[in-house]
């Protein structure tokens, strides 16, 4: 049976990423990342910042132990409607500290929720936390007001350093809130982002930070998981794999044997919580209650990337944002959108996973995905870079 609705939908979200396939791709955002690697640490924070005036935001939170503030607040019912930052943070519970320092920051310049006066502001700041608790050897070196403010001085400086009101694009890998981020079977879990230019200009993109009970990787085949969603130019500008084209094939069997071994060491169900987080946002004008769809429909992404998601031991959460420098969709457009959001998550997530670099600390060592499966990357000097999943 024909389905010309669907059919439109998947091919008008099959288009080509923006300028720099991350999310500053939506005008007006900027993102910063704060770290401390060593000495028992091994966490951080990224702050993703509203335009000056704020952006409309909802979210959606699927997994059984998530760790965050200001949710309630995003509530379409709630009379709050702006948000000015939203922060991720490594550090559990204690992580949420970090959105201290970033509504400080907002205030020093006068950026919030406009009280009596104009300078008697409360800067609006929902976050969410992912579990890394004692990666880096020292329980208690967790993030704090100091992560959110210096993540804030970081996202001022790439929003400075950028042109045409776009930000420099974030970093990915191991730094901000993926510093400790973990996979199943001791792999490395990270930043990624990645972006969407929707027909008519509009865009969509995803920053996650990936930190999961499950795995991105299929344990039968070690490919991963959603890599059937890159698009050309997905591997190009990846940290760690060069400046010559990439592209994925399914990696030797001695390694994913190998793989399937050292998971096998690691206990089930695992000894902590996880958790992956993340922002899914747009330039196209959406209320609270489609920002809070643009979010759920991020989660499918989600759950393409990662398997299991939304565990009870995951907090997944994500947030919906829109800056509403173009107009608000008719419903046709707004399907697209929807469907784009997850394609973005998806593709943010494999960014991540191949962009993280194997870490050891004194609790443990996690590996790459590029140490642990170095066939399934092919790298061909003098090529266009291009993005495929199986094959040779």
């Amino acid at each position: 049976m024909n389905d010309p609705a669907g059919t439109a939908v998947a091919a008008a979200a099959a288009g080509a990423p923006g300028p720099t396939n991350s999310l500053v791709d939506v005008a007006g955002l900027a993102v910063g990342h704060h770290q401390q690697v060593g000495d028992g640490w091994l966490t951080g924070t990224t702050v993703v910042l509203a335009p000056p005036d704020g952006a409309a935001c909802g979210t959606d939170v699927r997994g059984g132990g998530p760790g965050t503030r200001e949710t309630d607040l995003l509530d379409p019912c709630t009379v709050v409607d702006r948000v000015h930052a939203v922060v991720l943070s490594g550090g559990s519970a204690f992580g949420l500290g970090a959105a201290d320092g970033v509504m400080r920051w907002l205030l020093a310049r006068g950026r919030g929720l406009v009280m009596r006066e104009p300078d008697e502001v409360v800067p609006i700041v929902p976050g969410a936390v992912i579990f890394d608790l004692g990666r880096g050897g020292r329980w208690d070196a967790t993030p704090g007001p100091d992560f959110g403010a210096a993540a804030c001085d970081d996202a001022e400086r790439a929003l400075g350093a950028g042109t045409g009101g776009h930000a420099v694009p974030p970093a990915q890998g191991v730094v901000g809130a993926g510093t400790g981020g973990q996979l199943a079977g001791g792999l490395k879990g990270g930043v990624g982002t990645a972006s969407l230019v929707l027909p008519g200009g509009a865009t969509v993109a995803a920053l996650v930070v990936v930190n999961a009970v499950g795995s991105t990787v299929d344990p039968q085949t070690g490919e991963l998981l959603a890599a059937r969603h890159l698009l050309p130019g997905d591997l190009h500008g990846i940290p760690g794999l060069g400046s010559a084209a990439v592209h994925l094939r399914t990696p030797d069997r001695a390694e994913v044997d190998e793989a399937r071994r050292r998971a096998q060491e690691v206990p089930w169900p695992p000894r902590t919580l996880a958790t992956t987080i993340g922002v899914v946002a747009t330039d196209l004008t959406l209320s609270d209650a489609r920002c809070q769809r643009l979010a759920m429909s991020g989660q499918d992404g989600l759950a393409r990337a990662i398997e299991p998601a939304h565990t009870m031991l995951d907090g997944d959460t994500l947030f919906g944002m829109s800056t509403g420098r173009r107009p608000a969709p008719d419903l046709a457009a707004l399907d697209v959108l929807l469907h784009a959001a997850s394609q973005v998550v998806s593709r943010a997530i494999v960014r991540a996973t191949l962009a993280a670099e194997t870490v050891e600390t004194p609790a443990g060592t996690w590996r790459s995905y590029r140490d642990a499966f170095p066939s399934a990357l092919v790298r061909q000097p003098g090529r266009t870079p291009r993005a495929s999943s199986g094959g040779s």
